[in-house]
């Protein structure tokens, strides 16, 4: 049976889901969230999910929400399938420290920013407030450039890798918003080279948000 797996269009956590249903080849209906027509809201949705949010994901008689954990499940439930927690335990620790720095770190500094920018109509941007939220972003990314492993974040392709490039792809969308933010200068050429290796992944395209076909 198909997993079922319901997603809103943007979201890095659902895309962090849609990556990792793709890298195991398991078999999945995508079901998308329409935030707009209150989709978060219908009782058939809070019974999967009471905090209105994107991804769940319904596996026979069981659902789950919290993208981390669906993750961390998928591994296990599926574990003859690639693993996205691979190796032995200290290994595994590793990875799953870098899920948590990406949970915690990276979305403390991301979020202020993207509240101002893209959450923010254009005619009440703080100039001030956004430039500080840039620098405290900018130093968080830049964190990131010394913690490659090897090719990925952990050396090989893992469940670390799926949390943080959907974060990364979506704070570029700013530049889209207001191009003179320049999100896309504070991308060192580590954290660009892996990017790239993400986006050459052979179900990558399958897993782009379909509205950001759209301009912001």
């Amino acid at each position: 049976m198909a997993i079922s797996f319901y997603y809103g269009s943007g979201s890095p956590y659902a895309w962090r889901v849609w990556l990792a249903l793709e890298y195991k080849s398991l078999p999945y209906e995508a079901r998308p969230i329409s935030f707009s027509g209150g989709d978060h809201k219908k009782p058939e949705f809070l019974k999967l999910n009471p905090r209105h949010r994107v991804p769940v994901i319904v596996d026979g008689d069981f659902s789950l929400y919290e993208s981390a954990a669906i993750v961390e499940y998928l591994d296990e439930q599926y574990a003859s399938s690639p693993k996205l927690l691979p190796g032995e335990a200290k290994q595994r620790a590793f990875i799953r420290r870098l899920v948590r720095e990406a949970d915690t770190y990276f979305t403390d500094a991301m979020d202020p920013l993207l509240e101002l920018v893209l959450f923010t109509k254009r005619d009440s941007w703080d100039p001030e407030a956004i430039a500080t939220a840039y620098s405290k972003f900018g130093r968080e990314l830049g964190k990131w450039e010394s913690a490659f492993a090897g090719d990925f974040l952990a050396g090989e392709l893992s469940a670390a890798d799926f949390t943080l490039y959907p974060m990364i792809a979506l704070c570029l969308r700013m530049d889209i918003r207001k191009p003179d933010l320049n999100i896309a200068g504070l991308v060192g050429p580590k954290v660009g080279a892996w990017m790239k290796r993400i986006e050459a992944l052979p179900y990558f395209e399958k897993t782009i948000p379909p509205h950001w076909k759209a301009k912001i």
